[in-house]
């Protein structure tokens, strides 16, 4: 989760939603990822789905059984999905998302009956820390939006 959260800070360095993901099979690191929908003009661009797809490129499968995932927020929708087609066998989540969370919080798609595969789901690793930084990251933003009205400018997620 140490990576995970090394990887959710370059991702708030580089003005991304500060969420990263790191894919491990028998104590080796598969693939890693920290968001990127912004550089990456792509909304799939998520931490965990990079992290999945250099995982599959690196061993020439899309399947990753025997595969856990460490992310540092609660997997959306899209993301639980993908790792259910991948056949990941747990995720470790540090925060929940209570917007949006698919690993219990809002939906439960990784352990949901009616697909076939589910996961083992752990949570609240580093939950503080990766807590805080979504934290300040989104307080950073409300502060600069703040201050573009104050100054008669329009920010640029309003434009």
């Amino acid at each position: 989760m140490r990576r995970a959260l090394a990887l959710a800070e370059a991702a708030a360095a580089a003005g991304e939603v500060p969420v990263g993901a790191v894919l491990v099979r028998d104590g080796e690191v598969l693939g890693e990822g920290a968001n990127r929908p912004i550089a990456a003009a792509d909304p799939t661009a998520h931490a965990e789905i990079l992290a999945l797809r250099a995982a599959s490129a690196r061993v020439g499968n899309y399947r990753l059984p025997g595969s856990t995932l460490y992310v540092t927020l609660e997997p959306c929708p899209m993301c639980a999905g993908a790792l259910v087609h991948a056949r990941v066998a747990r995720v470790v989540y540090a925060t929940p998302d209570p917007r949006s969370g698919a690993a219990g919080s809002v939906f439960d798609l990784l352990r949901d009956p009616h697909l076939n595969h589910r996961a083992v789901v752990d949570s609240g690793v580093c939950a503080e820390a990766a807590a805080e930084l979504l934290r300040g990251f989104f307080r950073a933003r409300r502060d600069a939006a703040r201050a573009a009205r104050a100054a008669g400018a329009v920010p640029p997620d309003e434009a």
